[in-house]
């Protein structure tokens, strides 16, 4: 019987992909980390390997994020309809769609009226549109129903609206850093009642999405990014700022991530990373939000770079990829692998893939020795960062989502 029982049980391994896990809740995954240990999945495919590949209506560069079987993402139209849709993970079916439609506005050639991720948590999806009257976050029931709207009010951005949302424990925080009044909220989950709202100082539109750090000793805390304010800390519960490391000379794209101890982010303009900031979030003699390295070479703009290994990887907007010490900024190797990105990397199973602009998966070893695996095609243009959850790789283009799946564990 014993025999028997394992002979069953290993049947159920080989037909099932390995699962590192069932959510991927935000911009990046679980605190913007961008990492999966999911095994099994190719670093080389062609069109035809996918699982399933399906047309999306209008246009967005909306990462998905996927709660158990259900992926949301964002399209929008060219009149000013925004729309989040909710597609069974598994078989690609849409499930529902709810629009919303505010006003057409000036927008960056690399933006889109549906740029910003959701969010998705066990009970509701959260999701952020923009206009030049309204900026409006929105939270659904997984089953479509509309729970609540908020409106922040007017937002001058210059490019459009492309800020995500995040949901940490009962709350969902929004970093709305323009060139107009800028503020940071925090709103009840399930009702989206305020719990607070402070203003930032106003410089340029940041796009940066914020985290949560989490450190043994210390309470949580809220960390954002913007050129007029490089990283500020602050208190989940009152939103007052602890801290900040000042102002850096241009916009902030890219999203925080973190690095061991130390939270990084990169800062720029013309497509190309200018500066690269490591900060402690509560350093040592109480120094809290202090800079403990900056870099300045091979750095991207928009795409976020990799904690991985012990190594942080910068993918720069122009092909260039960098594996760096993470504890000092220097260069352990470097490489040109070509073509142009937009949307950011992320790590499974120890290998690194992004998506280049023209809808081209390029893989390489996360290690100290550089491998690069080739590309792979998803057959469309691409603004988006992949996402990883149910033993598959789900690939966003502008007009496009397909869904890799891993294979069977050995």
């Amino acid at each position: 019987m014993l025999r028997s029982l394992l002979f069953f049980l290993g049947l159920i391994a080989l037909s099932h992909p390995a699962q590192a896990q069932d959510n991927w809740p935000r911009f990046r995954g679980e605190n913007g980390a961008g990492v999966s240990e999911l095994k099994g999945l190719p670093t080389q495919w062609t069109e035809q390997d996918y699982e399933w590949k399906i047309e999306l209506p209008g246009v967005g560069h909306s990462s998905p994020v996927i709660w158990k079987d259900a992926l949301f993402l964002a399209t929008s139209e060219p009149n000013g309809e925004r729309t989040l849709r909710c597609f069974d993970a598994i078989t690609g079916k849409q499930r529902w769609a709810e629009s919303t439609t505010l006003g057409q506005n000036g927008l960056h050639k690399k933006n889109s009226y549906a740029s910003a991720t959701p969010a998705v948590d066990e009970e509701r999806v959260y999701i952020t549109f923009g206009d030049d009257n309204h900026h409006i976050i929105q939270a659904f029931t997984h089953a479509g129903k509309k729970a609540w709207e908020y409106d922040l009010g007017a937002i001058d951005t210059q490019h459009g609206q492309g800020m995500s949302p995040i949901v940490y424990h009962e709350s969902v925080f929004l970093c709305s850093d323009q060139r107009g009044p800028s503020i940071v909220v925090a709103l009840d989950r399930k009702t989206g009642t305020e719990i607070w709202k402070v203003n930032r100082e106003v410089r340029e539109a940041s796009y940066s999405t914020p985290l949560v750090y989490e450190a043994a000793g210390h309470p949580p805390v809220l960390i954002c990014q913007a050129g007029v304010t490089g990283h500020t800390g602050l208190d989940l519960k009152s939103g007052q700022q602890l801290w900040s490391t000042g102002p850096v000379p241009d916009r902030t794209c890219s999203s925080l991530f973190q690095a061991g101890k130390l939270v990084i982010g990169t800062s720029g303009k013309g497509g190309r990373g200018n500066l690269l900031c490591a900060t402690d979030p509560w350093g040592e003699n109480n120094r809290a939000g202090k800079v403990v390295f900056t870099r300045t070479k091979m750095l991207p703009y928009v795409p976020t770079p990799l904690f991985v290994n012990g190594r942080v990887f910068l993918w720069t907007d122009d092909g260039m990829v960098v594996c760096m010490n993470a504890e000092t900024g220097e260069d352990i190797w470097f490489e040109r692998i070509g073509k142009n990105y937009t949307g950011s990397p992320i790590a499974v199973d120890g290998k690194i893939y992004s998506i280049s602009e023209d809808g081209q998966v390029g893989v390489i070893d996360a290690s100290d020795t550089f491998k690069f695996h080739g590309f792979s095609p998803i057959g469309d243009n691409s603004y988006s960062t992949p996402a990883v959850a149910n033993g598959r790789l789900y690939l966003r283009g502008f007009h496009t989502l397909a869904c890799l799946k891993a294979k069977a564990a050995e």
